[in-house]
């Protein structure tokens, strides 16, 4: 798993795998803010939280977008 935070967009994105080209078959929105992309198994690839900022504690927010640096 790895979990990223574009600070520009406020977005984070939990990557469940590595998602190879082509591998998103179907994204599910929850919410406005939460969207969830499957392969053609529906094994979940990745979570998607939009405004994270308003979602996340800033804590996980920084964390994650160190990991990016």
């Amino acid at each position: 798993m790895k979990v990223t935070y574009d600070k520009q967009v406020d977005a984070m994105y939990i990557a469940m795998e590595t998602i190879k080209p082509r591998g998103v078959k179907q994204t599910i929105a929850l919410n406005d803010d939460i969207i969830i992309d499957f392969d053609d198994d529906k094994k979940i690839l990745g979570i998607e939280i939009l405004n994270a900022s308003k979602n996340i504690k800033q804590k996980e927010l920084n964390l994650a977008e160190k990991a990016v640096a």
